[in-house]
């Protein structure tokens, strides 16, 4: 369903109770659309979403996505599967599961509405990479074997699936590879870098950097990151991606740990431990096509980012 607006449409969004579901939610809702936001709270909360419930043009589901669903909507936000290393590498079996199982069910639903259908793919597919900033022609540098393979070969069979479905269906995709994404709604327990720095400097705890905090990453505020998806959702039928979402400024992960001791004020110290199994030396994207396609570009700095999420953390932590 090409469609000029999200006003009086009904749209489904699978994980709609995760960290970025729960946003997407809240902005689909903003712009005058019925949301159904369907989550089996693996890692989602119903906290996230808590604040949306009285809204009469807001329905939760729990369902999880490696079964089929039978529901009638006009758009799909395919943002189910856990994100970080720590969730996707509780269960890897049904990690994979929900990556490709939950493809499958949800392709098969657009398909049968004629329903146009956005996948939350991930910079994972990228691997270790071995250029530097990744462009979306670059094909990756994956183990398919390691501890991380769960999440990132799930992912990257979900885009096969998806452009096979565009090319035998004609079914209308827009696939996008998120790069690391931080703000309020993050889990503390989630194992995730930006989550993790700022619970220990809260609570003044050893700050753990994995590595010799050398190794790069881009960090890119959840508001940009929702307003590149809105943007791609609604662009014209030949637009498919896949597409990098994401800020293009890189940071060592010990810029990272400095910069979050001294928005808390945090007396925490530095721990190094050894680097994790397949952990990436470098992540960055090449936003050249974002900028083209969807007129869109970061605006968040990261200090800004932090002061919200430190403060969004404070207030979940009920930390003075």
């Amino acid at each position: 369903m090409p469609f000029e607006s999200y006003k009086n449409s009904r749209i489904l969004v699978t994980g709609g109770a995760g960290f970025i579901g729960s946003h997407i939610c809240e902005r689909l809702l903003d712009a005058g659309a019925e949301v159904v936001s369907a989550d089996n709270y693996f890692t989602g909360s119903r906290r996230n979403i808590s604040h949306l419930i009285a809204n009469p043009l807001f329905e939760a589901v729990r369902h999880d996505v490696t079964f089929p669903l039978y529901i009638e909507v006009d758009a799909i936000f395919n943002l189910a599967c856990p994100a970080s290393p720590i969730h996707y590498q509780r269960d890897p079996v049904q990690t994979t599961k929900t990556s490709v199982h939950g493809a499958i069910n949800m392709l098969g639903l657009a398909k049968r509405l004629k329903a146009r259908i956005f996948q939350a793919s991930t910079s994972e597919v990228y691997g270790d990479p071995l250029i530097h900033p990744q462009t979306e022609e670059y094909w990756g540098n994956v183990n398919p074997i390691g501890i991380r393979s769960c999440y990132d070969e799930g992912k990257r069979c979900a885009e096969t699936l998806f452009f096979d479905y565009w090319r035998q269906h004609g079914l209308p995709i827009k696939v996008a590879r998120i790069f690391n994404t931080y703000g309020p709604r993050m889990q503390p327990n989630d194992g995730r870098v930006v989550s993790s720095f700022i619970v220990q400097a809260l609570k003044g705890e050893p700050i753990t950097v994995f590595g010799d905090g050398g190794q790069t990453r881009s960090f890119c505020y959840v508001d940009d990151l929702v307003e590149a998806i809105m943007r791609l959702m609604v662009t014209a039928e030949e637009v498919t991606g896949p597409i990098n979402l994401g800020n293009n400024s890189e940071f060592t992960i010990r810029e990272l740990a400095e910069k979050v001791i001294k928005l808390t004020g945090s007396r925490s110290q530095l721990v190094f431990k050894p680097l994790p199994q397949d952990d990436p030396r470098q992540r960055q994207p090449d936003l050249t096509k974002a900028k083209a396609l969807l007129d869109w570009e970061p605006k968040v700095a990261l200090e800004d980012g932090l002061k919200e999420t430190i403060a969004y953390f404070k207030h979940s932590l009920d930390i003075a």
